[in-house]
């Protein structure tokens, strides 16, 4: 199926994202709209040392709570930078955490019916701490690291509700990559 793209407004810009409206006219010839969220692409990181597992906790606005998941970002001011480099820089800037490995698990979308957004998954090992550098939007952000299978059950019982930690986790375990 294919739908083309009549005409396209940005209807909202900040500094992290663009919303869009297009109008759109499917196969069938019915038209319709579609409201777009272009964001540049993101890194997550399953960073495991010694059957430990680094996540950070940090306030989520829109769902008022707080919550733990693996470390994750995109860089708005560098929207083309080379995601290895993305996954490195972020997981340095919230854990302090250098890997000297980074395997490439693979990439997922985050929720591709409203949003553009790319989400490249790493596992970082051979870990050496060094100093965090965090945003201003990341100043409550704190780490800290969890036995494996203790993650493991947070996921079950629901206390890790993100679905970009969930779906890293289980693709990663999926390819044989983490035991």
């Amino acid at each position: 199926m294919t739908i083309k793209t009549l005409s396209s407004k940005v209807v909202y810009q900040n500094p992290w994202m663009t919303v869009r409206e297009d109008d759109i006219q499917r196969e069938s010839g019915a038209k319709g709209i579609y409201g777009v969220v272009d964001k540049p692409d993101c890194a997550v990181i399953i960073a495991i040392e010694d059957d430990q597992v680094h996540l950070v906790n940090q306030y989520r606005y829109t769902v008022s709570d707080s919550f733990w998941e693996l470390p994750q970002g995109a860089w708005e001011s560098n929207p083309d930078a080379d995601h290895l480099e993305l996954a490195r820089g972020e997981l340095q800037e919230e854990t302090g955490l250098v890997a000297d490995k980074m395997t490439y698990v693979g990439k997922q979308f985050i929720a591709y019916g409203f949003l553009n957004q790319t989400c490249h998954i790493y596992l970082a090992t051979q870990l050496t701490l060094q100093d965090r550098n965090l945003d201003t939007e990341e100043e409550d952000l704190i780490t800290q690291s969890f036995p494996i299978a203790e993650f493991e059950q947070m996921l079950i019982v629901g206390d890790i509700q993100d679905v970009v930690t969930t779906a890293a986790w289980g693709l990663a375990k999926l390819k044989g990559l983490i035991k």
